[in-house]
C-alpha cells in the first residue's frame, strides 16, 4: 500500500483540534500532522495548512506541493522571506468567512452612521439628549479595496441607500457602487467619503495607507474602519487625526501588534472602538473541503482554488 500523502498544520497559538476533525472528515487518506512539536521526515510533508508560519519553516519542507493561507490574506506568509517561491500557495474564499466580514461592516458602518458610540457614553453618564442622524443617502461610504470581501460587503450595504463608492487597482462595474480606479483616482475617491472602510491586501502598496496623508484627504468629520490588516494603519496618525478633530471615530480589528498591548492608547481612547482581530473567522469544516477539492487539483497538475499571484501579494 503507498504511504500516506502528509498535511502540516502550522498556526502558533490555535489549537490544531477542530482542523484535524475536519480534515478526517474530508480527507482521510491524509496524515495529519500538528506544527507544534518537531516533525518527523519534513521532506515527506506534501500539504502545508499555516497562519504566520515561522521564519523558514515551509522552506525546510523540500517536498511541498502548496501551501494554504488560514485567511483571505497571505501577507503573514509572504512576510517569510525564504518561503519557496515555485510552491503555489491558496487563500482562503469561504462563503462563511466573506459573510462574516461583511456582518462587522454593515454593523460598524451603521454604528458610525447613527453614532451609537455617542449614544453608549451619553447612557454612561446617564444623560437624555435625542439628536438626529443624517439621512443614510447623505453619508457616503467608501470602501478600499474591492476583493471578494470588499465587493460582497458593498453589495449588502446598497440597499440602506447609502452613496457608495469602492477603490481598487482596476475599475469595477457594480450597481448602485461608484468606482475608482488607480492611484490618480484616489484622492478624488477619499475626498467624497464620510466612512472609509479598509479591506485591502496588505502588499508593499498598500502598506501603511492608513496615514496622515490619506486621513487629510477625507472631509472633515469623517470615520474609519479597518478589518483588514494592522499593516495598512499607522496607529500614531491615526490618533493624531482624531485628537485633532479632523477624524470623528475609528473601528479596529487589526493592529500593528497583536494582541493589542494593554498599554496602547487606542484601548482607552473615546474615539476608538477596539474589536480583537474577530470581524471574520475561518471556518474549519468547508475551509478543509476547499482545501480538499484544491489538493485533487493540484494532483492533475492544475492550480488550486483561489490561487496566489506571488508577485502581486494577493
Amino acid at each position: 500500500m503507498a504511504d500516506r500523502e502528509r498535511l502540516v498544520f502550522i498556526s502558533p497559538g490555535e489549537p490544531p483540534k477542530a482542523w484535524e476533525s475536519a480534515f478526517r472528515t474530508v480527507a482521510p487518506e491524509i496524515e495529519f500532522l500538528s506544527g507544534k512539536a518537531e516533525i518527523a521526515a519534513p521532506e515527506t510533508i506534501e500539504w502545508a495548512v499555516v497562519w504566520k508560519p515561522p521564519q523558514g519553516a515551509l522552506a525546510k519542507l523540500t517536498g511541498l506541493k502548496c501551501v494554504f493561507s488560514l485567511g483571505a490574506g497571505v501577507d503573514h506568509v509572504l512576510a517569510d522571506s525564504e518561503y519557496p517561491r515555485h510552491v503555489p500557495l491558496s487563500r482562503v474564499v469561504d462563503p462563511y468567512l466573506t459573510s462574516g466580514m461583511t456582518e462587522y461592516v454593515v454593523l460598524h458602518v451603521l454604528a458610525h452612521h447613527r453614532d451609537l458610540f455617542r449614544n453608549l457614553k451619553e447612557q454612561a453618564e446617564a444623560r437624555w439628549k435625542p439628536f438626529a442622524a443624517k439621512r443614510a443617502d447623505e453619508v457616503r461610504v467608501g470602501i478600499l479595496g474591492l476583493g471578494e470581501l470588499g465587493l460582497d460587503a458593498a453589495r449588502k450595504l446598497v440597499p440602506f441607500g447609502y452613496r457608495l463608492a469602492g477603490w481598487s487597482n482596476t475599475r469595477k462595474s457594480e450597481p448602485g457602487i461608484e468606482s475608482f480606479a488607480g492611484l490618480d483616482e484616489l484622492p478624488a475617491f477619499l475626498g467624497r467619503t464620510d466612512i472609509l472602510v479598509c479591506l485591502l491586501p496588505l502588499t508593499e502598496a498598500t502598506s501603511g495607507i492608513l496615514n496622515t496623508a490619506t486621513f487629510d484627504l477625507l472631509p472633515q468629520g469623517a470615520r474609519v474602519i479597518n478589518a483588514a490588516r494592522g499593516g495598512h494603519l499607522i496607529e500614531s496618525d491615526l490618533i493624531d487625526a482624531l485628537d485633532t478633530g479632523h477624524l470623528a471615530g475609528a473601528t479596529l480589528d487589526v493592529f500593528q501588534q497583536e494582541p493589542l498591548p494593554a498599554d496602547s492608547p487606542l484601548w482607552a481612547h473615546p474615539k476608538v472602538v477596539v474589536t480583537p482581530h474577530m470581524a471574520a473567522m475561518t471556518d474549519a469544516r468547508s475551509t478543509a473541503m476547499a482545501m480538499a477539492e484544491s489538493m485533487a487539483r493540484v494532483r492533475r497538475d492544475e492550480p488550486p482554488l483561489n490561487p496566489v499571484d506571488l508577485a502581486r501579494g494577493y
